[in-house]
């Protein structure tokens, strides 16, 4: 089951913008300062797991966003409606994540 746009909606209004969403293969990833912190699969929210993030998210159980991914914090749906808390652990994540390497340009024939 692919996740719902206004699942996504809801999850970008709660953090005010703080982050963006980009669908992929049904699914969405979800950056913060050009890092992707989380993943929503299936309305469900899957954070990258991080030291302090797993603090900051206690007692979040650690589970595959999908099959051979590995363990993510997942998120109750419930714990969403604390928007200052849930910008927070997206922020701390993305603190503490490394840059991205930057992407080589596509080569012309």
């Amino acid at each position: 089951m692919a996740t719902q746009h206004r699942t996504i909606d809801f999850l970008l209004e709660q953090t005010a913008g703080a982050v963006s969403a980009r669908p992929m293969f049904g699914e969405y990833g979800v950056y913060l300062d050009g890092k992707m912190v989380a993943l929503v699969c299936d309305d469900q929210l899957y954070v990258k797991p991080t030291a302090t993030g797993r603090t900051q998210a206690e007692p979040a159980p650690e589970a595959p966003p999908y099959p051979g991914a590995k363990p993510h914090l997942l998120i109750e749906t419930d714990r969403w409606e604390d928007a200052d808390w849930l910008t927070r652990l997206l922020s701390i994540t993305a603190s503490e994540l490394p840059t991205p390497k930057p992407r080589k340009p596509k080569r012309t024939r």
